[in-house]
């Protein structure tokens, strides 16, 4: 005879301790489901069983505020809450955000010459974020470890037209771009093994420093000229200040710094502000930090609060709000040839970096002038 016990639709019961629990079932049910995602599952489980799941995707972005701030609040006594809580808010309000396009071509260099900060994973996500947000980007891989066209999909073996092409044997840039297999709008110019004796080799060339300005310079007014247009330049920078990295700052007119939330990255900043003023006071005037992303970043550990708290107290302008966490997700994408924006869309990771890509890109929107507009 079939009993209470042993079906899924009997009414719950409660506990010793007060709590309801699943008749049928160990454990107590506080209403989440039986296997639940801290990275995927959580934030949308955090939304309101009203319907709110159904209308976030809707265009409305006044509608959008409206469900992100009806969802419950959380204090320091609930971190996991809050931080369910924060990604539920990203996903409803980001989520199929289409960002402003700027008034021209935005080049930016990622550097940090402390290694380990992020600066591969941040320019990768980043390009992928405003590429999935309607932006048309492209990505340089001047790192010779090459983890950056990984990241994107993109082969880069020895036999593979390179960057190293480009800045050795004056290659068009247009020769070497490669679209990325599952992100419309991105590319990348890969980096192979050769690259790393790039180094020396452009120290016997002439006008060295500038050998990357000139490609993606050409490369940028072929696309005008045949009418399409590119948003964004982001170049992925090797740990290191040599001449792959000054052919990056000669390139670009804005530097976008990822910090890691601890000491040793906030002791190296200043070096890097030291070599990017020597860019600016000889080789390229326009140079400037635009960016400032804290990354792996941890709210249980004061380290990093205090880190994030100098930061922006030095750089207010510069410091996007946004902050990038520490997820598995997002160490993980890369051995699958993927950003964490594809592998893992409604992580928290990958739900950072759309919001430090859609402040990015919000930041740098300008009405076109008449000049840049035809």
């Amino acid at each position: 005879m079939s009993t209470a016990l042993e079906t899924e639709d009997a009414p719950p019961v409660a506990d010793g301790l007060g709590f309801p629990t699943r008749p049928g079932r160990g454990g107590t049910d506080l209403g989440w489901p039986d296997a639940v995602s801290r990275e995927t599952t959580a934030p949308q489980a955090a939304a309101a069983d009203d319907g709110t799941q159904d209308r976030e995707a809707g265009d409305d972005p006044d509608e959008r505020a409206a469900i992100a701030d009806a969802l419950p609040g959380a204090d320091e006594y609930t971190p996991l809450a809050q931080a369910v809580a924060d990604d539920a808010r990203k996903r409803i309000t980001l989520t199929g955000r289409v960002v402003p396009r700027p008034a021209r071509t935005r080049l930016l260099t990622l550097a940090n010459q402390k290694g380990g900060v992020g600066k591969t994973t941040t320019a990768v996500n980043v390009a992928a974020a405003l590429a999935g947000a309607g932006a048309q980007v492209l990505v340089i891989d001047l790192d010779p470890q090459g983890n950056a066209s990984t990241a994107l999909g993109i082969a880069h073996h020895a036999e593979v037209p390179s960057v190293y092409d480009v800045l050795v044997d004056g290659t068009p840039l247009a020769d070497v771009v490669q679209p990325c297999p599952t992100i419309d709008g991105l590319h990348c110019a890969p980096a192979t093994i050769d690259l790393a004796g790039a180094e020396i080799e452009l120290v016997s060339l002439v006008a060295r420093e500038t050998r990357l300005k000139k490609a993606v310079d050409a490369y940028v007014a072929a696309l005008r000229a045949a009418g399409q247009r590119l948003d964004y330049v982001l170049v992925d920078c090797p740990p290191s200040l040599g001449l792959l990295t000054v052919n990056a700052f000669v390139a670009a007119s804005e530097v976008f710094i990822p910090i890691q939330c601890e000491y040793y990255a906030l002791e190296g900043l200043s070096q890097l502000l030291n070599n990017i003023e020597l860019i600016r006071s000889h080789l390229n005037p326009e140079l400037h930090v635009s960016t400032i992303l804290l990354t792996m970043y941890d709210g249980r550990t004061r380290l990093s609060a205090q880190v994030a708290e100098e930061v922006r107290e030095h750089f207010p302008d510069q410091t996007l709000r946004a902050t990038v966490p520490r997820s598995v997700r997002i160490s993980e994408a890369p051995s699958h040839g993927q950003t964490v924006m594809t592998y893992d869309p409604n992580s928290s990771g990958a739900l950072s970096y759309l919001e430090a890509a859609v402040e990015l890109a919000e930041r740098g929107a300008a009405p076109a002038t008449s000049e840049e507009s035809a």
